[in-house]
C-alpha cells in the first residue's frame, strides 16, 4: 500500500453510514408502500398537490428538492478545485467516465432493454418516458452519496472533494446540452424551456444559495453542527418526494410490477460497467488506490436528486421518466456497496498490479 493511501486508510478506518443511508433501500420500499396505499386512499388530495404548478414546476416538489440539494452542496468547497492538478490522472479517469461514457453508454442500454427486449413487457406509450428517465439518471454525477462511498474505500479525501466540485461545476453548464443531446439521439421530443428551468432551479439557484450560506455558516464556526442538524431533513424530504411519486404512480406498479425489475437491469449493468472501467483504467494509469476507489465510485454513482426533480418537471409525476429515477434510488445503496467491497477485497491485486 502506498504511503498516501496507507495514512488514508488509517484517517477513515472507522467510517460508517448513518442509520437512514445504511438502509435507505428499506425506506424507499416503505416509501412506496405508504405512497400507494395513500394514493389509492386519498387520490383528490394526490391530484391537488399535482396541480399546484407555476411554469409547469410543482411547487411542493420543488421544495422538497431544495431541502434534498441543498444541505448536500453545502459539503462542497469550491476552493477545493485547486487541488485538481495533484489528482489529473484519477480526475482525468473520472471526468472521461461521468461525462463520455455513462450517459451514451446508458442511452444505449435503454434502447437496447426498454426499446428492444423487453418492449413486449412494458406499456407501449411509457416506453420513450422509461429511457427519458434513465438518461437523465446517467446524466449527473452522484454529489452527495460519494462521501459515504468514499470513506467506506477508504478514498483519499482531497481527491473525492475536488472531484465532486470539478463535477458540479462542470453540471451547471454541461446537463441541459447533455441530456437534450441524448434525449435527441433517443427520438424524444427536448422541452428545452423547461429542461432549462429545472436546471436553474436545481442546479444553479442551490449551488448559489448553499455556497453563501456556507461562506457565513464557516464564519461563525457553525458549519459542521449545522450540517448534522440538516442532513436527516434532507433526506426525509427525499422519503416525501418518493411518498408523492408513488401516490401517483401507484396504479401503475399494481397493474405490472415487473416494470420495476425490467428497469433496474440497465441501471445495474451501467453501474457495474462504468466503476469497474474506472478502476481498471485507474490501474493501467498507476494511480493510487485511495483514488481510484473513489474515481470508480463516483464514476458509477448518480446524483438521483437532480434526475428525479428533473423527470417530474420535464414528464411530470405520472411519468415513465419518474419511475425510472426512483428505480434508480432504490438500486443506489445496495448496489453501490457491492461495489465498495469489490474495491476493497481487490486492493492487493490493484496494488500489485501497479508495482509491476
Amino acid at each position: 500500500m502506498s504511503a498516501q493511501c496507507e495514512v488514508t486508510a488509517k484517517r477513515q478506518a472507522g467510517a460508517t453510514m448513518g442509520l437512514f443511508e445504511r438502509y435507505l433501500s428499506i425506506w424507499v420500499l416503505l416509501c412506496i408502500v405508504v405512497g400507494i396505499a395513500l394514493g389509492s386512499l386519498f387520490p383528490a388530495a394526490f391530484q391537488t398537490i399535482g396541480l399546484l404548478e407555476v411554469a409547469q414546476v410543482n411547487l411542493p416538489v420543488a421544495l422538497l428538492i431544495w431541502l434534498m440539494i441543498i444541505p448536500m452542496l453545502l459539503k462542497i468547497d469550491f476552493h477545493a478545485l485547486q487541488e485538481v492538478r495533484q489528482h489529473w490522472k484519477g480526475i482525468g479517469v473520472t471526468l472521461f467516465i461521468n461525462w463520455l461514457v455513462k450517459p451514451f453508454s446508458m442511452a444505449l442500454l435503454g434502447w437496447l432493454f426498454i426499446r428492444v427486449l423487453f418492449a413486449p413487457w412494458l406499456p407501449a406509450e411509457q416506453i420513450d418516458s422509461y429511457i427519458a428517465g434513465l438518461i437523465l439518471l446517467a446524466a449527473a454525477p452522484c454529489t452527495a452519496m460519494v462521501f459515504v462511498w468514499s470513506n467506506l474505500s477508504a478514498g483519499e479525501p482531497h481527491f473525492t472533494l475536488s472531484q465532486v466540485a470539478l463535477n458540479d461545476a462542470i453540471m451547471i453548464f454541461a446537463f441541459a446540452p447533455l441530456v437534450g443531446l441524448l434525449l435527441g439521439i433517443a427520438a424524444i421530443t427536448v422541452p428545452w424551456d423547461t429542461l432549462l428551468l429545472s436546471v436553474l432551479l436545481y442546479i444553479v439557484v442551490p449551488v448559489i444559495i448553499s455556497q453563501l450560506l456556507r461562506r457565513l455558516l464557516l464564519a461563525t464556526g457553525r458549519l459542521e453542527s449545522t450540517l448534522k442538524t440538516l442532513q436527516p431533513w434532507s433526506l426525509l424530504a427525499l422519503l416525501a418526494t418518493l411518498v408523492l411519486l408513488f401516490g401517483f404512480q401507484g396504479q401503475q406498479v399494481l397493474a405490472q410490477p415487473l416494470v420495476i425489475v425490467l428497469l433496474a437491469i440497465p441501471i445495474l449493468i451501467q453501474v457495474y460497467f462504468n466503476s469497474m472501467l474506472a478502476y481498471w483504467l485507474n490501474r493501467r494509469f498507476g494511480v493510487a488506490h485511495c483514488v481510484a476507489a473513489p474515481s470508480a465510485l463516483i464514476g458509477a454513482s448518480n446524483f438521483f436528486e437532480l434526475a428525479v426533480a428533473t423527470a417530474i418537471a420535464l414528464f411530470g409525476f405520472n411519468s415513465g421518466a419518474a419511475l425510472a429515477t426512483v428505480v434508480g434510488v432504490l438500486v443506489e445503496v445496495p448496489v453501490m456497496l457491492s461495489v465498495v467491497a469489490i474495491v476493497n477485497r481487490s486492493r492487493n491485486w490493484y496494488e500489485a498490479g501497479i508495482q509491476s
